[in-house]
């Protein structure tokens, strides 16, 4: 038998302003700030036991660490289902553009906008996929 995962610990989006993207996921998330690493980047928790790290676009060259990425990225956060509303008011409120809602054939619904980067960030309540 082989050893299993406790489930994805971190992920990380590369960002062109670190301060402006924490800002971001501060505000309209409502992430708080766990590290900072100087211009290189910051942590910030992101849930239960997860941490979305922030690491400024070619930042980690100087540093020679393997810490780096380009292009739009996708990320999807969990949220619960009688929350779907209250999320999609918050945002319009707060002038983020939604580019789509979905429901999925399980009944789960989806809320996708972008992130000062152009990230693609999806909110998801249970039953988007067989495991959630």
């Amino acid at each position: 038998m082989h050893p299993k995962t406790e489930g994805i610990l971190e992920s990380s989006l590369y960002v062109t302003d670190v301060a402006r993207s924490a800002q971001f996921y501060k505000e309209i998330l409502g992430f708080r700030l766990i590290s900072d690493f100087g211009e290189r980047g910051c942590a910030m928790g992101a849930g239960r036991c997860q941490v979305l790290l922030l690491f400024k676009k070619g930042g980690s060259c100087e540093m020679r660490s393997p810490h780096d990425g380009e292009g739009e990225l996708h990320l999807a956060f969990a949220i619960r289902a009688e929350d779907l509303a209250c999320w999609e008011a918050w945002l319009v409120e707060n002038g983020i553009t939604v580019e789509e809602k979905r429901i999925w054939n399980l009944g789960g619904q989806s809320i996708y906008f972008r992130d000062p980067d152009r990230h693609l960030i999806e909110i998801a309540t249970p039953g988007v996929w067989s495991i959630y």
